[in-house]
């Protein structure tokens, strides 16, 4: 069933679907609710399983209930389609959950050419509202993710600016994140875009250790 949860809600994010539903429901009584808002590398394309994705390989490991709000090819812009009232911050605000880690703005990079202001503004937007809106859950942003060796300039000009904003509103934030899979052509998809298993595992292993470094143990 998680399966076929996993395929069909792939099949919606393609469509252009503003409000996926929440892959992962399942609630660990007593436990931390945890919303994760991100791209593919996040919704888990590229795995052979949505249960080797690297949010849910951490969420079980830390006995968190996971809310996976991801998208495939979902940007601070891209694949965006709604903005303000109804949009999936809004949607993710309205569950308020303990904690929200973001890993956006991969995306952003293949519209920054005719998208730039409106990628830095909607960053400075999202975590704000995250920031005001649940003033009691922590908001952890993470260095968007890359996927090639080589990297345009747009890439670190991203970077920064999530870097900035997060520093701005004093939020948590994980460095290094768009440099996890370099030099590792073998954690990849065969769509050479993606990670494969073992590059999510690669990903779960070092989400787990920044969270550690933050206060957040593994149960």
């Amino acid at each position: 069933m998680r399966r076929f949860a996993f395929a069909l809600l792939g099949v919606l994010a393609l469509a252009g679907c503003a409000q996926p539903a929440v892959v992962d429901t399942v609630e660990r009584e007593g436990s931390m609710r945890v919303a994760f808002y991100g791209d593919s590398y996040t919704y888990g394309a590229g795995a052979s399983d949505p249960s080797l994705r690297w949010s849910t390989i951490v969420s079980e490991q830390r006995d968190w209930t996971e809310l996976n709000y991801s998208v495939n090819g979902l940007g601070f812009v891209n694949n965006r389609g709604v903005f303000g009232p109804g949009d999936l911050p809004a949607t993710i605000i309205d569950d308020k959950p303990d904690i929200v880690i973001s890993t956006m703005g991969l995306n952003d990079n293949f519209s920054f050419a005719v998208a730039a202001d409106l990628i830095r503004s909607t960053i400075t937007d999202d975590l704000t509202r995250f920031a005001t809106e649940l003033p009691d859950a922590r908001i952890i942003v993470v260095e968007p993710f890359w996927y090639t060796d080589t990297r345009p300039e747009s890439v670190e000009i991203i970077n920064g600016w999530v870097r900035e904003t997060a520093d701005d509103l004093g939020l948590e934030y994980i460095e290094g994140a768009s440099r996890w899979l370099e030099g590792h052509p073998e954690w990849m998809a065969d769509d050479i875009i993606h990670p494969n298993d073992e590059g999510y595992a690669e990903l779960a292993r070092r989400m787990n250790e920044e969270l550690a470094a933050l206060g957040l143990p593994a149960g």
